[in-house]
């Protein structure tokens, strides 16, 4: 298969790449930076670059984040997510893999399954990051074929939780450390992936069927379990622990994409953090 990755240069992407290439299928990468840059909110230039790649699907990977202004990540989700959709649609492409998240759901007291609707709050700045992920989702669900893989929180090289990155610079004190995302050693629970077992995801997502898939590691955890073992790993002081919840912090679960074949090589960040690789 002919696959068009927008954001080859992202943290997933930068895995995506190979183990597409391994797979067999011929792959072109275009992203801002790299030796293909095109914006994505460039509609003109989305369209050419799409349909000089002539691709049989393309694998959406865009995000904003190396400013960690979440303004900015959700008009790639919309915008950029429209110019892509509406390039596909012109150059014939019926099939699309989309990057989302797994904590967009309404709150609840458990993790989440795909069933869970997406929250309804009008309270910001999350009413703002839903309407982004909703946006994101209804547009490619425009397509024919369309795979919406909603990952948990990224881990792994390239990402604020990888040694060295802005999560560890947050919990050293760093005043400077900028990054979306949240240190209280709460409740609140969470569900990660790492970046590697989310671009494994994404091939095999190539041949799923329509729909969205929560694409988390096997271990939801409350903040207060996993930041302690998340600065060991990184050198860093933990936080001390705290109370309450963030209702909506419910974590997910990921049996729809393991009952296709999906199976993580790091199932819970307990070993993850330890081992987040090159």
């Amino acid at each position: 298969m002919r696959v068009l990755v927008a954001g080859a240069t992202g943290a997933v992407g930068r895995q995506l790449l190979p183990r597409l290439e391994a797979a067999g299928h011929e792959v072109i990468g275009i992203s801002r930076r790299g030796p293909r840059p095109v914006d994505v909110l460039d509609a003109g230039a989305v369209r050419r670059a799409v349909a000089e790649a002539a691709p049989d699907a393309v694998v959406h990977q865009l995000t904003d984040l190396g400013g960690a202004d979440g303004a900015a990540n959700n008009r790639v989700r919309v915008e950029g997510t429209r110019n892509l959709v509406d390039a596909a649609r012109a150059a014939g492409v019926g099939r699309i893999v989309a990057q989302s998240i797994s904590w967009a759901y309404a709150p609840g007291d458990a993790p989440a399954d795909e069933s869970v609707p997406l929250d309804g709050t009008e309270e910001l700045p999350r009413a703002r990051i839903v309407a982004g992920v909703r946006a994101l989702e209804a547009v490619v669900s425009e397509l024919s074929e369309a795979v919406v893989l909603r990952y948990g929180i990224l881990y792994g090289p390239g990402t604020w939780y990888a040694p060295g990155g802005a999560v560890a610079a947050a919990l050293a004190g760093d005043p400077e450390a900028r990054f979306l995302g949240s240190t209280a050693a709460d409740a609140s629970v969470s569900s990660f992936v790492h970046v590697a077992d989310a671009a494994d995801a994404a091939v095999r997502a190539l041949a799923w069927p329509s729909g969205a898939y929560n694409v988390v590691d096997d271990d939801p955890a409350a903040g207060h379990d996993w930041l302690p073992v998340l600065a060991e790993a990184l050198g860093v002081p933990a936080p001390p622990r705290t109370e309450g919840r963030t209702p909506w912090a419910r974590g997910a679960v990921n049996a729809r994409a393991r009952a296709l074949g999906w199976d993580p090589a790091r199932p819970s960040w307990r070993t993850g953090f330890t081992d987040q690789g090159v």
